[in-house]
């Protein structure tokens, strides 16, 4: 079946330099997606608009977060609940500077992760076999026994000369990321939960989701307050020319 963008201009246009890539990874997701259950039986002919283009609709509000150029700051992305690569394969194949971490728990998931972390030569990106409650419980036993002090090159150690496709297990170290993205994992009311503990001070969650977004914010309100949300923000988020846009929910903590 025939992807309806497949050589379109649209795809240089939103990727760049991540193009090639991007293509790779869609020629993987059209010929092995569906067989290892990553893609629904009707996806085929739109995996670069449901799938990437959407996934990719994340990276201005991204832009938005990361330091200049100029500082040696690194930034630390979590993307939770991966599945086939959305939207943390597109995003890391987008910030190649930016270290990502794939949290996925489902074992046959992370093998495509990281297959795809290996072709697609991101190494920036590793994969995390977890689920967010065993990295939220390391991310407080790390706070208490550091006493809050966080030294930077120990916290950073190992995600620098990482191999492709490697599936390395959260250090001792581990500190919380500045940014948490993810792409229909849960509900608000349960998401607020899963995510917001693992963000640093002053983090940012970033989150695809439909139209019922702003009700599911206010659905939600008491959980995002319990979980250190301080603000909170529905954006219309373009995916492409001519195609429909999306929604993204933004949460900041204290």
């Amino acid at each position: 079946m025939t992807d309806q963008l497949d050589h379109s201009p649209i795809i240089s246009e939103v990727f760049g330099d991540a193009a090639g890539k991007m293509e790779l990874f869609h020629k993987k997701l059209e010929d092995e997606g569906l067989i290892r259950g990553l893609i629904g039986p009707r996806d085929g002919d739109i995996i670069w608009e449901r799938h990437i283009l959407n996934s990719a609709a994340l990276v201005p509000f991204i832009k938005e977060m990361l330091p200049d150029p100029e500082t040696d700051r690194q930034v630390t992305i979590g993307d939770v609940g991966t599945g086939g690569g959305f939207p943390g394969i597109v995003l890391a194949a987008c910030f190649p500077a930016v270290s990502f971490d794939l949290i996925e728990p489902m074992e046959r998931r992370c093998e495509w992760l990281a297959e795809m972390v290996d072709m697609l030569q991101l190494t920036n990106a590793t994969v995390v076999r977890a689920r967010t409650e065993e990295l939220i419980s390391k991310k407080k036993e790390f706070s208490r026994t550091s006493g809050g002090h966080v030294d930077s090159s120990r916290a950073n150690a190992g995600r620098r000369g990482r191999k492709p496709g490697s599936r390395q297990a959260q250090s001792e170290h581990f500190n919380g990321y500045d940014i948490v993205t993810c792409r229909a994992v849960a509900p608000m009311t349960k998401l607020a939960g899963m995510t917001l503990p693992l963000l640093k001070k002053s983090g940012r969650l970033i989150a695809l989701k439909g139209k019922s977004a702003a009700a599911e914010l206010e659905k939600a309100r008491k959980e995002l307050k319990k979980n250190g949300a301080v603000s909170t923000r529905v954006c219309q988020a373009p995916v492409a020319p001519q195609l429909e846009p999306t929604h993204v929910v933004i949460v900041q903590v204290r």
